[in-house]
């Protein structure tokens, strides 16, 4: 069961997130909260493991409330969902440790399906701010060997927010071989995690 915290200073948009998300049968929300203050106090005491907040609330700014979770909670993911997608709010929250950044338009199964990825150490990115983390997150990747098909057909997977596990079964090969892609992917992409080889797919074109 993925214990799930929402963070957002709407009532209507609370609401309607613990509801769809409380219908799905792996997920529980634990608790909801309007800002920063009252999402680090529920974190502590319910210990969730996604968070899925907005950034621009009154009081504490969302990079903060990341940046605070990673050392208050280290065990918790935080996910981002907001509906904005500029330099100003996807950099920080990134840089802070948020493992995804989706849009509040995001398809519902999107927003599931990103949670799940989270709540195992996946990251999923909108493509609408993939590429701004190119050369601010992480350093530009330098020119590298073309992806194969299967390691494209990898990276696709993880773009999607799919496990190591998810894309070894879908692909009927070991979580081993697929970890060896994704090192792959990284050396000749030039990134060294999973959402900075999407961000860097997204801008080559390499992902649809």
């Amino acid at each position: 069961m993925i214990r799930l915290l929402i963070v957002d200073d709407h009532p209507v948009v609370r609401d309607g997130l613990r509801g769809m998300f409380a219908a799905q049968p792996d997920m529980e929300v634990v608790g909801e909260a309007a800002g920063g203050d009252a999402a680090l106090a529920l974190a502590a005491r319910e210990r969730p493991d996604v968070v899925l907040t907005d950034l621009r609330m009154p009081g504490m700014a969302g990079a903060e409330l990341i940046r605070r979770l990673a050392v208050q909670v280290p065990a918790a993911r935080v996910l981002v969902l907001t509906t904005y997608d500029g330099d100003d709010d996807v950099l920080p929250a990134v840089e802070a440790g948020a493992i995804g950044y989706l849009l509040k338009d995001s398809p519902r199964e999107e927003l599931f399906r990103a949670v799940r990825a989270a709540a195992t150490g996946g990251s999923v990115l909108s493509p609408a701010v993939a590429a701004k983390l190119l050369g601010r997150v992480h350093s530009p990747a330098p020119a590298q060997a073309e992806l194969s098909e299967r390691e494209r057909t990898v990276l696709a997977l993880v773009a999607r927010g799919a496990t190591n596990k998810e894309a070894a079964a879908s692909l009927f090969i070991s979580e081993t071989t697929v970890k060896t892609h994704l090192a792959h992917i990284y050396t000749k992409l030039g990134v060294s995690d999973r959402a900075a080889a999407v961000a860097t797919a997204y801008d080559r074109g390499l992902l649809p």
